[in-house]
């Protein structure tokens, strides 16, 4: 799986057609604490949609997160109704509150994503090879029953202070 971050830049939005062209889904991230970040969801929604041109728009798969919810109650500026309700006017979109720096429903928004871009994938574009089980009898199971093992997971390590440039 490949992840494209554009930090929600419009010096990004140009180069839309290369980012954004044979994408299976769509991660739409704001702040809580903005609420200019989050009024800009429709426009990067509609952009993203009109320069992947996926095949069917209507149910191409978006999951939006509402970022940075480990800041102080009182600077939030959007609520979780709010997202809530944009997120169902646009087709019930996967909708997860998390906050990078503590490592809070990261995991879980990830799953979702991932389980909705291999959703998107044809079995036929799938490449997993073959495998020959000990005994030399082929492993007769689907490439998508195979595709499920996977290596290792990352473990966020949320000691780690480093942001490495960006505003987390």
């Amino acid at each position: 799986m490949q992840l494209w971050d554009t930090a929600g830049q419009e010096r990004f939005q140009s180069l839309g057609v290369a980012f954004y062209r044979g994408a299976d889904c769509c991660v739409l991230v704001y702040d809580v604490n903005s609420a200019k970040s989050f009024e800009t969801l429709d426009s990067w929604r509609d952009e993203f949609l009109i320069q992947a041109s996926p095949r069917d728009p209507e149910t191409f798969p978006f999951v939006v997160l509402g970022n940075k919810i480990d800041v102080e109650e009182n600077k939030r500026q959007v609520s979780q109704k709010r997202a809530m309700t944009w997120c169902q006017s646009k087709g019930n979109i996967p909708y997860f509150e998390t906050s990078a720096k503590e490592a809070i429903n990261v995991e879980q928004a990830f799953q979702t994503i991932a389980k909705n871009a291999l959703a998107q994938e044809e079995e036929i574009e799938l490449y997993v090879p073959e495998r020959q089980c000990g005994d030399g009898v082929t492993d007769l199971r689907s490439p998508l029953d195979r595709y499920t093992e996977y290596p290792e997971p990352i473990r966020i390590d949320s000691d780690n202070t480093q942001n490495y440039g960006c505003n987390c």
